[in-house]
């Protein structure tokens, strides 16, 4: 059956001619928008969720430091000295220890002024995670003094 432009179309039959132009472009349009404004959450709660393993591992080489305060007398002045690879080393998105230029690293791990009897330990952000203003390097020192260098509240990023 040929249906000309002029000739009366039934409801039901209409559905079956498809979407007009318009119709498909008002679509994409809404989901476009749509789109829009997930992202920037959406990348917010990436990060969020990434910030949590850089915290996660400063608290685990902490532990590796009283566990070798409690052996020495002295804290360790060196990553290496508490087993791992290198000084400083990175993490990846899985926690795994990773070398400082992988590609896929999150966060480079450092002792900063590290003495027999005090230290500081830093989560500086790498890559995309470096976008995280807000919280940016991650700091916990010997007495378990948590501080930040972002524009945020340390007690949001902690």
């Amino acid at each position: 059956m040929r249906i000309s432009r002029n000739s009366y179309v039934p409801i039901r039959m209409r559905f079956l001619l498809g979407f007009t132009l318009i119709e498909l472009m008002v679509v994409i349009a809404i989901v476009a928008i749509l789109v829009m404004i997930a992202m920037p959450g959406y990348e917010a709660y990436i990060r969020k969720t990434k910030r949590s393993l850089g915290k996660g591992e400063l608290l685990a080489v902490q532990a590796r430091q009283e566990q070798f305060f409690a052996d020495n007398k002295q804290y360790a002045t060196d990553l290496s000295n508490l087993g791992y690879g290198s000084s400083p080393y990175a993490i990846n998105s899985d926690g795994v220890e990773v070398d400082v230029t992988a590609a896929d690293r999150i966060y480079v791990i450092q002792l900063s002024s590290a003495t027999t009897t005090a230290f500081t330990l830093n989560a500086v952000p790498q890559l995309k995670q470096a976008k995280d203003t807000e919280c940016a390097t991650l700091s916990i020192t010997n007495t378990s003094v948590k501080s930040i260098s972002g524009s945020g509240s340390s007690s949001n990023c902690w």
